[in-house]
């Protein structure tokens, strides 16, 4: 069997709408939305969560999945989630390692280097698209 990779990404919005990006410290050093790769044993929405906490030091709460997403070069697919930030605050968390800068920024100005990809989630995300979040299933019981 293939185990085909999947990541997650959070689309956070503040009071005044504008969306929370980081700055990354490699590749083509561009500005994403706060996400990353699953880990093993870990479903969709943590690893959402896990990945804005290590990042942006936030706790949040995913509302809805906003966009399901297959990037056939890297053969992935992609959740984001629409979250909402539980802390009142940005504490800023760059540790210069992965992420070297993080801020809100208006979806109509948003920061370059960015990818068309970063920019279509926080259109979908933004345009009000509304999916369930993943139903959690535990281990089957066998009816007679």
């Amino acid at each position: 069997m293939i185990g085909k990779k999947l990541g997650a990404a959070a689309v956070i919005l503040d009071t005044q709408g504008r969306v929370l990006l980081v700055k990354h410290t490699y590749g083509p050093l561009n500005w994403e939305l706060p996400g990353g790769g699953a880990e093993e044993g870990e479903n969709i929405v943590e690893t959402a969560l896990r990945e804005v906490l290590e990042e942006t030091g936030l706790h949040v709460v995913a509302q809805h999945t906003s966009g399901i997403y297959y990037n056939t070069e890297t053969d992935m697919h992609h959740f984001v989630f629409l979250c909402q930030s539980r802390d009142t605050a940005l504490a800023s968390r760059s540790d210069g390692e992965e992420i070297s800068e993080l801020g809100f920024w208006s979806p109509t100005a948003l920061p370059r280097p960015i990818s068309d990809f970063t920019v279509l989630r926080i259109a979908d995300a933004i345009s009000g698209a509304k999916q369930l979040l993943p139903s959690l299933v535990g281990p089957r019981q066998w009816l007679d």
